[in-house]
This record gives structure tokens, C-alpha cells and sequence, in this order.
């Protein structure tokens, strides 16, 4: 099978995940570019912000016509992660490879197990807050929406994820706003996330291989059409069990292969 028929598969996965999902699906880019396509952990997250802002963009545009984005919340929200993203896009460049697989590793295993967890009750109840048209369901915490924005931007900059999984709880939880305008809003902070580490990434660009991330992030982008289409057939309950534990086995091959290079 042709490197070229793997990123296009590859890609339609993430999209299908971020499609049916919301979020998440970002997560398996990099380990994918690693491990089908032969890209060095730095490599590979620098094209994983690639393929997170090209993706992010364009789901961005749909929900900005949906009215679904709150721009203001958003860029302020966007805006507390902007100088952490750019850090960590430089920082990332200069970890040993098993550091960036340790770490990335981590955080897919931080992603399983939410996306394992039950649905809270306050879930159920933004979500039907969204069909009814509200946009917030409890006061902001100013203080507490900047940490979580500074810490969003600095897992992106440094593991080149989009982060849907984190902040989009918080802007649930946080900020209050309905689940609807919480995932349009996030594509925002995540797009604002991804060009900004990009910038600082620069001198990583020029070793990549086009000819794979432009496929990769065109098959994503299609496939997260399907992957809208999967979730009004599949329950969301069985697609997230299905995707956690996947999550989870590439988080363990992850962690071996961190450790055992570390080793040596």
C-alpha cells in the first residue's frame, strides 16, 4: 500500500472522528503521520497544525454561517493562548523525540478517558439549551477561561492537537455557553491556536512532505462531511466507546515506544 493511499485513509479517519465526534479526532493525526507515514515526532506535529488549521478553518466557516460561533468570547478565549502557543511551537522543536512521543502519548490517554466517562447531567441539559436558541447557561469566569485558553494554546503549540476536548468543556462549563455554540466557538480558538504555533514553526516547514499532508488534510476535511452524516445514524454513546479505546491502545503503543527510546 502507497504512502499516499495511507495518508488519504488516514485523513478520512481523523475526519470521520472529528465529524461524528465534535472534537478528539485531531488526536490520531499525529500518531498516524508517525507511525504510517514515517515522520519524526516533530515532523509530525508540526504537519498535525497543519492539518488542525486547515481542518478547523473550514468547519469554522459552517458554523459561522449556522450562527453557531461567538466571536467575542471566542477571541478573547483564543487570545489568552496566543503568546503559549507561539512558545510552544518553538519549544517543540528542540524536545528529544521521546520526550514529544511521551507527552503526546499522555494526553491521548487524557482523551480516552473522558471520552469514557458518562455524560454529565449538565451536558444533557447545555444540549437541550442549544435547540431552544439560549447561549448561557451559567456567569463566566473570566480568570479561570484565560488559564484554561493559556493552556490550551500551549498543548497545541507543543503537541500540534487541536485540544476540542478541552476546550470545549470549558466553555460549557466555564463561560456557560449552550454545547452547539461551544463546538462552533471552539473551531476559533483552535484555528487561532494552530496558525499561531505554525508561525513560530517556520524553519520546520521546510522538511515536510507536501505531497502527503495536502492529501491528508483533504481527505480529513471531506471526511468530517461523513462523519456529520455517521453520527445521525450511529449512537454518539457507541462511537465514543469505539474511538476511547482506540485512543487509548495507540496511547499505550505510544508510551512503550517513548520509553524504550528514552532507554537508549
Amino acid at each position: 500500500m502507497t504512502a499516499l493511499v495511507l495518508a488519504l485513509l488516514a485523513g478520512a479517519v481523523v475526519g470521520l472522528a472529528l465529524g461524528g465526534l465534535g472534537g478528539g479526532g485531531s488526536v490520531l493525526a499525529v500518531p498516524a503521520l508517525i507511525y504510517l507515514l514515517g515522520f519524526s515526532p516533530a515532523a509530525a506535529t508540526t504537519a498535525s497544525l497543519v492539518i488542525v488549521a486547515v481542518t478547523s478553518v473550514t468547519a469554522l466557516v459552517a458554523h459561522a454561517r449556522e450562527g453557531n460561533v461567538r466571536w467575542r468570547t471566542g477571541g478573547l478565549f483564543a487570545a489568552a493562548g496566543l503568546v503559549p502557543a507561539a512558545l510552544g511551537g518553538a519549544l517543540a522543536g528542540r524536545l528529544p523525540e521521546a520526550v514529544l512521543t511521551g507527552a503526546f502519548a499522555v494526553i491521548a490517554a487524557v482523551v480516552a478517558v473522558r471520552m469514557l466517562r458518562p455524560a454529565k447531567a449538565d451536558d444533557g441539559a447545555a444540549e437541550a439549551g442549544a435547540e431552544a436558541g439560549a447561549e448561557e447557561v451559567r456567569p463566566g469566569r473570566p480568570g479561570a477561561a484565560a488559564g484554561a485558553g493559556a493552556g490550551l494554546g500551549a498543548v497545541t503549540g507543543v503537541l500540534g492537537v487541536g485540544g476540542g476536548f478541552l476546550v470545549v468543556p470549558t466553555l460549557t462549563g466555564t463561560l456557560g455557553l449552550r454545547m452547539r455554540a461551544a463546538v462552533g466557538t471552539s473551531l476559533l480558538v483552535i484555528s487561532v491556536n494552530a496558525l499561531a504555533a505554525l508561525a513560530t514553526r517556520s524553519g520546520t516547514a521546510e522538511g515536510l512532505d507536501w505531497g502527503l499532508i495536502a492529501p491528508f488534510a483533504g481527505a480529513a476535511v471531506l471526511g468530517a462531511w461523513d462523519g456529520k452524516r455517521l453520527a445521525g445514524k450511529v449512537p454518539a454513546e457507541t462511537l465514543r466507546k469505539v474511538f476511547a479505546w482506540g485512543l487509548a491502545a495507540v496511547a499505550a503503543v505510544m508510551l512503550v515506544d517513548a520509553v524504550w527510546w528514552g532507554a537508549w
